[in-house]
């Protein structure tokens, strides 16, 4: 983890975790380090795939109107707007994808949610939310692959 405070933080919820899933241990499948460590790896994984795809809540809201004095001079076009405009190009790709696909690529990838809990709330086999999220990928892949040929 980034910091100290972090990984004090996760080595808490993992221990709770670990309190809380003890009865699915079985000594016959696997070491109880091994399944220890299985547990620890797959707590990080998913707290850091969370923390990188959160969004600043300003990023979300388009439709906002640039704050400070309103007048006629455009300001200099700087980083930030540029991966404010990749950004808006990116969620206009992801809203013409087909239902499925683009509810799996919004809570996989902007809510930070995991397959399996995604596929939990939709109440749709695992395989079926990985096929979605694969195939969305790839459509997303060439539809800015076509646009950067154009």
């Amino acid at each position: 983890m980034p910091t100290r405070a972090e990984a004090e933080d996760a080595v808490q919820e993992v221990f709770v975790r670990l309190w809380k899933t003890a009865d699915r241990y079985d000594p016959d499948r696997a070491a109880l380090v091994t399944w220890v460590m299985l547990i620890t790896r797959r707590h990080l994984v998913d707290k850091l795939r969370r923390k990188r795809a959160r969004i600043a809540p300003a990023s979300l809201d388009t439709d906002r109107q640039p704050e400070g004095p309103a007048d006629k001079h455009l300001p200099p076009i700087t980083d930030d707007m540029e991966r404010s405009e990749l950004y808006n190009a990116m969620l206009e790709r992801i809203e013409a994808l087909p239902e499925l696909q683009r509810t799996v690529v919004k809570r996989a990838y902007l809510g930070g949610q995991t397959l399996r809990q995604i596929g939990e709330e939709l109440d749709t086999p695992l395989g079926t939310i990985k096929s979605a999220l694969s195939r969305a990928l790839v459509r997303l892949r060439e539809r800015t692959g076509e646009e950067l040929t154009a």
